[in-house]
């Protein structure tokens, strides 16, 4: 008999789980390895009964013995743990090739370190089905689904494949690149498709997603606003969230009884001098090669402070089987040899070198006694060593040199920022710490310390996942506007029933997909649209309206042997019957005021269109690429404004253009003025973009009003396309 499966209402998924397992002597070993993330989600608003942890435990698949896999899934799932075993070659290649070798030196902005290798790409895409098959196995629509890092940045796309309903978010922990590196990414599009696959996208600043937010319209063609991405079928949330440190832990460790008999043996063994503090993982992104070059600088530079002070430098070790780390451990080494041969003295080093990951209470004890910590990367998403240090700081001051490169930059203000490409500003920086007064330390620590004791671990957790819950009900809150198909039935009764019927519908994004020309031939009407259109017209008591942004003559050549009443340029012109009829306004000589402006501007536009129509210009922007067309646009709106400020001409967004016509003349107007002709018991308008807003509004109550694809809207309902528009007008010309 088969067991139902095990769901979950909230699942994390990262690369490692926070249980290690490894084998010594042929039995099995299970260590916990707490971190920032284990910290927040055991304490980040997810009780433990209903959460899941998805991952990697750390040994490879070869290493077991038949059997092993079952057990080691038995005792992780008492822990609240769920296993993904991977082999030594998906390791490599997944792990340390793809993830590692292609998109770590990437998005830490090292190009020439970068390795592009198919096998790397296909490990990727496999292992990340791997974690879509383990999720699956205990998550349904109703569970929330919380992917970290960039090792599954295929797997939200892979999640919403089998559950698209399903809530999903997904947290990067590095930076995100600017567009003209990212674009370098062969598979930069299976990236960004795998990463919208979520609900909700954080990073740990505003400039990686906003750089994020770049690509994605760039390389995808999805518009964004105020941080949502806008995709056919639903939005996508892209925001900010400073992951924090557990501030009580740190700071609670400082008055520990094992830290505090640390802080006394390093209180004796630097007696006299000051410790300038470098703790890192060994990586080339943390610029520990630069920090050395600044140090040695500032001993040639201020012999007086010989003897005086210590750096003190931590290199955990990562990755030590690479060729690449194995060459940055020897570059470190050989010049930390070459500075103490320089500068020692029988009774002074002035390097104290450790390459070793050093236990909780002796880490706590170096941040309490260091009177500068030297936090210098190349570039970094957040640096959760800079809040350590500070979080540390109880018995003593201290002063926090800070790179500009790092995330953590725009919460600690206070420190002291440095270029790290800049050797002279770290030197600089180096000297103004050691002789900032007390009272300025004590002022600036205090100030960090109640930011970060503020926005910790868990309130980064709690706020993500909270986060995510709003941007599902916004989500719900837009698909309450979606058409059911019960509004389908009442329109068509309610149409049967009425005595007198009127639809009055925008052409462009509404009755034909939107194109990227404005030249009439490439948006012509299909001849079963044309049929349909006919249908209608023959109902009994049927008054059929066309509103649209297009010229009088285009409409006429498209729709003049149809009993369809026509509105051009959104209302400028109007014909009921054999004659257009224009709005009383002349737009003319504004025309010649503005087309030369336009004109200027297209000219080194590349891809720009003026549409030149009787009553309105239209800057035409989407065959420009997406960055000039922001520039551009800011430009030329700025420049309208100062030309048309407290006129009756208006400048009008819509899809990927500018539009400037006389205030007067709006869809609608000229839907008020087609109902006054035709009155009507039953209304129906259907439009997709800003102008059809008008016409939306001004209908009185019982009108049925049709939004055609995402956005705000004041239309009764909405639908996802075309499409949706079509079928409903052709259940009604069935009748």
């Amino acid at each position: 008999m088969r067991t139902a499966k095990r769901l979950q209402k909230f699942i994390i998924v990262s690369n490692r789980l926070p249980i290690s397992v490894s084998k010594q002597d042929g039995k099995l070993l299970y260590t916990s390895s707490p971190g920032g993330l284990a910290t927040a989600m055991s304490t980040g608003g997810v009780g433990n009964s209903e959460k899941l942890w998805i991952g990697w435990p750390g040994i490879s698949s070869d290493e077991l013995e038949p059997g092993d896999k079952a057990k080691i899934t038995r005792r992780l799932r008492r822990e609240g743990c769920y296993p993904v075993f991977l082999s030594s070659d998906q390791v490599k290649n997944y792990y340390e090739g793809y993830a590692n070798d292609t998109i770590w030196p990437m998005f830490h902005y090292f190009q020439p370190l970068i390795q592009y290798k198919d096998e790397y790409w296909k490990s990727f895409k496999e292992v990340n089905k791997l974690f879509s098959r383990a999720t699956l196995k205990h998550a349904d629509s109703k569970t929330s689904i919380w992917v970290h890092d960039y090792q599954l940045m295929l797997l939200p796309q892979l999640l919403r494949d089998a559950l698209p309903s399903g809530s999903i978010g997904f947290f990067l922990h590095i930076p995100f690149p600017s567009y003209e590196i990212f674009r370098l990414l062969p598979n930069r599009r299976e990236i960004l498709l795998g990463l919208m696959g979520a609900d909700l996208i954080g990073f740990h600043i505003y400039d990686y997603a906003r750089h994020f937010l770049s690509s994605v319209q760039r390389i995808m063609g999805n518009e964004n606003a105020n941080g949502t991405v806008f995709l056919p079928e639903r939005t996508i949330t892209v925001d900010a969230f400073p992951i924090g440190i557990d501030y009580k832990r740190w700071k609670a460790a400082a008055t520990n009884p094992d830290t505090v008999h640390e802080i006394g043996v390093l209180d004796d063994h630097y007696q006299g001098r000051r410790i300038i503090l470098s703790v890192d993982r060994l990586d080339y992104s943390k610029g520990i090669l630069k920090r050395l070059e600044a140090f040695e600088q500032f001993l040639k530079r201020y012999p007086a402070y010989h003897k005086k002070i210590v750096l003190v430098v931590i290199a955990v070790p990562s990755r030590v089987e690479v060729e690449t780390y194995k060459d940055l451990r020897e570059a470190i080494e050989r010049s930390v040899s070459r500075i103490n041969g320089t500068y020692s003295a029988v009774d002074w080093t002035p390097i104290s070198y450790q390459f070793k990951n050093l236990p909780f209470e002796q880490l706590v004890a170096l941040y309490s006694c260091a009177d500068v910590a030297l936090v210098t990367p190349l570039r970094d998403g957040m640096n959760l060593v800079a809040k350590e240090y500070v979080a540390s700081k109880k018995r003593k001051k201290g002063v926090l040199i800070l790179s500009e490169m790092t995330g953590a930059i725009d919460e600690l203000p206070e420190a002291l920022p440095i270029n790290p490409n800049d050797v002279d500003s770290i030197v600089k920086a180096i000297k103004m710490a050691l002789v900032m007064p007390q009272h300025e330390q004590r002022r600036r620590l205090e100030s960090m310390q109640k930011r970060l004791s503020q926005y910790t671990v868990q309130r980064w957790a709690r706020d993500f996942i909270e986060q995510l819950s709003y941007s599902k009900w916004q989500q719900a809150a837009r698909q309450a506007k979606e058409f059911p198909s019960s509004a389908s039935d009442e329109i068509l009764e309610k149409f049967s029933a009425a005595k007198q019927r009127l639809i009055i519908l925008d052409y462009d994004g509404t009755l034909q997909e939107l194109v990227s020309s404005p030249k009439p031939s490439r948006a012509t009407p299909l001849k079963t649209l044309l049929k349909l259109l006919e249908r209608l017209t023959t109902q009994p008591n049927t008054k059929v309206c066309i509103v649209s942004g297009r010229p009088r003559a285009v409409l006429d050549d498209w729709f003049g042997h149809l009993d369809i009443s026509l509105a051009a340029e959104h209302g400028a012109w109007v014909k009921e019957s054999s004659e257009w009829s224009q709005t009383q306004f002349s737009f003319q000589e504004y025309k010649k005021r503005l087309l030369p402006l336009l004109e200027r501007y297209a000219e080194r536009t590349p891809g720009a269109v003026i549409e030149e129509k009787g009553s309105a210009l239209v800057w035409h922007y989407r065959n420009v690429s997406a960055e000039l067309a922001f520039a551009r646009n800011t430009s030329l709106r700025h420049e309208l404004r100062q030309l048309l400020g407290g006129s009756e001409i208006g400048t009008y967004d819509g899809h990927k253009i500018i539009e400037i016509k006389p205030k007067v003349i709006n869809k609608g107007s000229v839907a008020l003025e087609f109902l006054a002709t035709h009155p009507a018991d039953f209304i129906l308008t259907a439009g997709d973009d800003y102008t059809d807003e008008a016409m939306f509004q001004v209908l009185p109550e019982g009108a049925y009003t049709i939004k055609v694809g995402l956005g705000e809207s004041y239309a009764d309902y909405r639908v996802p396309n075309v499409n949706y528009v079509l079928r409903l007008l052709r259940k009604i010309s069935n009748l």
